[in-house]
């Protein structure tokens, strides 16, 4: 449950208070969640993981920007840049033979080396649709719709294409011929 609240939580409160108030309150909760959400992190695991500290550093840096200028531009330009982070990290690995996501998704899936760069080539290839994804809606769409994608269009699509991995991590596990189901 901690782990929902630490996920989900920033998000829950940006879209909470950008409907009540708007964009720049929404800005100022996200931060402030994603704060609250590492110190969390930190007393349950006496460790801040290495995803969240870099989404909330990066939400501090645009999100601090966005309300200093008073510019909406910023915040709306975070995801691009930490999905083109995301990519530029996992194919960046695979360049020089360290398959990355394994560190990430280690716990929870044993596959074999050519299903973790099978799986780094999908995810990498995700992370820059979604770059590209959110610049096409932020530039072009309305902030009322922008955020309406940014907080329920990208889980969903997350959620989609983590499902259609299934074949690939059933196809390169270890243990594919272990399971008596």
């Amino acid at each position: 449950m901690i782990k929902i609240l630490i996920d989900f939580g920033p998000l829950l409160a940006f879209f909470v208070a950008y409907m009540l108030h708007g964009i720049m309150a929404a800005t100022a909760a996200v931060m402030a969640a994603g704060l609250a959400a590492l110190a969390i992190g930190w007393i349950v695991d006496k460790r801040l993981a290495p995803m969240p500290l870099v989404t909330t550093l990066l939400l501090l840096i645009f999100g601090g920007l966005t309300l200093w200028l008073a510019d909406d531009t910023f915040i709306k330009m975070k995801p691009t840049i930490i999905n083109l982070l995301f990519a530029g990290i996992l194919f960046g690995g695979l360049v020089f033979d360290r398959i990355l996501l394994r560190h990430v998704l280690g716990t929870a899936f044993d596959l074999t080396d050519e299903g973790w760069r099978v799986l780094t080539l999908r995810w990498t290839g995700f992370f820059l649709a979604l770059a590209i994804l959110n610049e096409i809606v932020w530039r072009t769409q309305s902030t009322d719709l922008w955020v309406k994608f940014k907080v329920f269009g990208l889980i969903g699509l997350t959620i989609l294409f983590s499902l259609a991995q299934m074949p690939i991590i059933r196809r390169f596990s270890r243990n594919q011929g272990n399971d008596p189901t």
